[in-house]
Formats: C-alpha cells, structure tokens, sequence
C-alpha cells in the first residue's frame, strides 16, 4: 500500500507493477487453470470449445478401479515417504544445526543433492540400486525412493526453524535433570514442530505428483496417480485425466494453504508477528 502522501509518478509505478504482477501470475496459473473446465466436459476429448457440463468423468475418475487404487497408492507411498523423510531429515538437520565438523558444507551439499540432480538421473541411480535389493514393482522401494527424494525439503524447512531456536532453552531443561531425549521431545520439538510438520508437507508434495522415478521403478499394479495419468496420456486420452488433475491441484491447494497456516503459527511462536 502507498502512503497518502505518495505523488502521482509514484502512484503510476505501482499502478504498472501490480499490472506486470497480474500479468506474471496469470501467465503461471492459466495453464493450470485452463484444464479445470475440460473435465467437466460432456464430449468425449480434450479440446475447446466444450460440448457441455457434464459429470461423468469424475464418475469414472471415482468409480474405475483402475483410477482408485492408483489414489490408493499414491496416498500409500506418499504418507510413508513423508513419514521416513520427516523422522530422517530432521535428524539430519538436528545434527547440522548443533555440531561442528569439518567438512559440514559438503554434507549438507550431499543430503540436498537430490532436489539439485535432474529426475531422471536420479532416478536411473535408484533404479539399479533398488533391482540389487529387490525393491522394484513394489510400493516399498517407491516409498523409500520418494522419501530420498524428500528428505532434501525437511532439512531445509527443520534448518529453517532451528536459525530461531533458542538454545537456553534446552540448557535450562538439561540443568534441570532432563535427559536429552527427554528435553527434546517436551522443550524442542513443540517449538519446532511447524518446522518439522511443514517439512513432512512438502514431501508428501513431492511424492504427490513425481512420475519420473515412478516410471522406473513400478509395475502395473503398483501405479501411483501421476503414472496412471502418463499412461492415460500415452494410451488413452480422454477427460478423466483432466478429472485426476483438477483433484491433485485441489489437494495440492489444500497443502499449500496448510504450509501457509503452519508458516504463520511458526512466525507466532518465534515473536515475530
């Protein structure tokens, strides 16, 4: 907001930088967007104009067994995943934040490599590890391989949160007979926790919607959401895919909105707001 004192030149720059905003946003968004009507589409294709408003392909988004145990799926391995990556990256990050060892900066690089290195390397390297192990076609070795991926976010996020831990805290807790564990759980943790929880969000994010290393290292069976949409794409085209896509951007909306409440609480509980 310009003050009411602002002169006329100033008021005509932030005139044209709120334009170029709104025309940078609706450059981003409109894409998305723009899929949202088709799958409310009676016709049968993926074009405009649309024939009518019809329901029917979330009826068969919903109803096809195909489509819901790839839901299934993706809620599986993306609730596990989220899980190993959040207990592992904020150890990770306790470790970093409190010690000092020589060679820290390339630790820190190593754990973080795999949101820097481009999916599909990443997930060649995964895909020959994980055939030693017997870990492919399965939802298990998807579930580790997503939690790799996402344990790079709850560094950073838990890394984040720690800048403003106050470390009396847990001093004052262990001159008070608390065991490590113990000052943890009850002094860290609960000031941490948006931190940590915002960190879990943003790897059942990632592991939402990455199809790359799905690609490779599941079966037919094991297909998450984004792989069903992939093979919809190759081998069937038709509405429905729009329907899957307008409910991963509904739940990806959701996540958003919680990392926003989430980010406000933090900002509450550290004095800045």
């Amino acid at each position: 907001m310009l003050p009411a004192y602002a002169t006329t030149g100033q008021r005509l720059t932030y005139q044209v930088f709120i334009g170029f905003c709104a025309l940078v946003f609706l450059f981003l968004v409109a894409p998305l967007v723009a899929i949202v009507p088709l799958s409310f589409n009676s016709g049968g294709y993926l074009f405009y104009p649309m024939e009518g408003f019809s329901l029917r392909w979330y009826e068969e988004f919903f109803a096809s067994s195909m489509w819901r145990l790839s839901i299934r799926n993706t809620f599986i391995v993306g609730t596990s995943a989220a899980l190993v990556a959040t207990v592992l990256g904020t150890m990770a990050a306790l470790g970093m934040a409190r010690g000092s060892f020589p060679g820290r900066g390339i630790v820190m690089a190593l754990v973080i490599s795999p949101m820097i290195l481009p999916f599909v390397i990443t997930a060649l390297g995964m895909f020959f590890f994980f055939s030693s192990l017997g870990l492919t076609n399965s939802l298990l070795g998807l579930a580790l391989a997503h939690a790799a991926l996402g344990v790079p976010f709850v560094v950073i996020t838990v890394s984040a949160t720690l800048q403003g831990f106050d470390r009396n805290l847990t001093r004052a807790a262990a001159a008070l007979g608390a065991r490590p564990l113990y000052a943890f759980r009850r002094v860290t943790l609960p000031v941490i926790s948006p931190g940590v929880i915002v960190g879990a969000l943003f790897a059942f994010a990632i592991s939402f919607d990455e199809v790359v290393v799905a690609v490779f290292l599941v079966g037919p069976h094991e297909r998450t959401l984004p792989r069903q949409m992939f093979s919809g794409i190759r081998e069937n085209l038709d509405p429905t895919i729009a329907a899957a896509a307008t409910f991963m951007m509904l739940v990806s909306v959701f996540l958003l909105v919680a990392v926003e409440l989430l980010r406000r609480r933090s900002e509450r509980l550290r004095g800045l707001r």
